[in-house]
């Protein structure tokens, strides 16, 4: 029976192991491309940055494009998160904000193909790969502000300039490694929470989050509290009130994603993240 038992074992481990992520294979349009950052000095190319005009989830504009952001003008990060189904689950966006140019914002998503519907479950399983989308907030906070109507907060990091920019490189260099070499997405391990967890503890050690991981970081809906506790984000306004100025969903649906302003308009009101 043991020996049986192992070579089942052995058996369902190969066919575990045969399984393998791909980037070729036939994904929804806002999927379709992943992006890519090359560096020459100070200036930054991002190629294939998403800017689609979302008029609902079915119906919108896609919009590739190449931008060129300056990495010594970068003045600090924000992070979003969206909510759609109760406070435990968010979402994470992070965007890096320039003294000269529009905020620029990386989410990690489940790449789907055509006509395949995300399960939490089969997430567990080898069952997607991870993507990388570089975007311009109009197109990324839009969507969910807009074409889902979820439940957007945005909190202003209390990184420095060069935080910022120190987490911009990390992201830089995972960025063009999933572009290289395919990996899978995994419900609990890599996802859009974990990932940035070991990309901000490379860069920022006092921010690292405490072993074993924190819940917080798993049920992402209540990050904040965890955020304000390591000094992530402000420490002098009590969580009830950066939580309620966060929310910026409403005041986001009133503006077009047409305008130009609408990063700026989006952050009235949301206290910095230094007092």
């Amino acid at each position: 029976l043991p020996l049986g038992f192992a070579m089942v074992f052995v058996g369902l481990l190969s066919w575990w192991s045969s399984f393998h992520p791909s980037h070729d294979r036939d994904w929804i349009p806002e999927l379709a491309r992943l992006p890519t950052i090359a560096r020459e000095g100070e200036v930054l190319t991002v190629s294939n940055l998403r800017h689609f005009r979302w008029r609902t989830e079915e119906d919108y504009d896609q919009r590739w494009e190449t931008r060129r952001y300056n990495l010594a003008t970068v003045t600090g990060a924000d992070v979003f998160l969206t909510y759609w189904s109760g406070e435990a689950i968010a979402h994470l966006l992070v965007s890096f904000t320039f003294s000269d140019s529009v905020p620029l914002t990386f989410s990690i998503e489940v790449r789907r193909e055509k006509g395949e519907e995300w399960s939490a479950l089969a997430g567990f399983f080898r069952s997607y790969e991870m993507a990388y989308v570089a975007a311009d907030e109009r197109d990324i906070v839009g969507l969910r502000t807009h074409a889902r109507r979820e439940d957007a907060r945005l909190f202003r990091l209390s990184a420095s300039a060069g935080q910022a920019r120190d987490l911009l490189l990390a992201y830089i260099a995972d960025i063009n490694d999933l572009a290289a070499k395919p990996r899978w997405y995994n419900t609990l391990m890599t996802n859009c929470t974990t990932v940035v967890y070991h990309l901000v503890s490379s860069v920022a050690p006092d921010w690292k989050f405490s072993l074993p991981l924190d819940p917080r970081v798993l049920l992402s809906g209540y990050l904040p509290g965890y955020l304000r506790q390591i000094g992530a984000i402000r420490q002098d306004i009590p969580l009830e009130e950066l939580v309620r100025l966060a929310r910026i969903g409403d005041h986001a649906r009133m503006l077009s994603l047409d305008d130009p302003e609408f990063s700026a308009k989006i952050r009235e009101g949301v206290p910095t993240g230094r007092p």
